[in-house]
């Protein structure tokens, strides 16, 4: 019989970054790019440049149409950029990435807690885009280790590296 420690290390594949994007100043438009370089204190461009444990946000590709059919007038999938995360990732549960380092290419990450909508939603998303958002919202990392991220690179836990 496994643990729940066991079991909550194993990941039945490498997730995927779909998309990356940046804010430029504060409430701002997201910018989209293909790949971007990320140290300690946030991804290159974006006006986040804090160290901690809210230096990158993830959100998961497969939400977003949750997210969609749960807003009054919205089609799927939302746009992400209009979700205020930086790096959509598919096919790896983030919340099984809380609290566990992680690699997207050659960074080192570390899932830090839930990344809870902001009242913007309501604006973005129309009358009940908070609630949409609420469970669904992904997760804040730190950066561990610096390096480069791109579209289509592998997302793999730390812990389950032979993914």
């Amino acid at each position: 019989m496994q643990t729940i420690a066991t079991l909550v290390a194993q990941f039945a594949k490498a997730g995927k970054v779909e998309w990356i994007g940046v804010r430029p100043a504060r409430k701002e438009p997201l910018i989209s790019l293909s790949s971007a370089k990320i140290n300690v204190t946030g991804i290159e461009g974006d006006h986040r440049t804090k160290p901690g444990k809210r230096t990158v946000t993830l959100i998961q590709a497969e939400h977003l149409s949750v997210i969609a059919s749960l807003c009054a007038d919205e089609t799927s999938p939302i746009d992400p950029a209009r979700l205020r995360r930086n790096i959509v990732v598919s096919g790896i549960s983030l919340m099984g990435l809380r609290n566990r380092e992680f690699r997207i290419g050659n960074v080192l990450l570390r899932g830090s807690g839930l990344c809870a909508p902001c009242s913007r939603m309501e604006t973005e998303l129309g009358h009940g885009g908070y609630n949409a958002m609420r469970g669904h919202g992904g997760i804040c990392a730190e950066v561990l280790e610096d390096g480069l991220i791109a579209i289509n690179e592998p997302v793999i836990s730390y812990d389950n590296s032979e993914n």
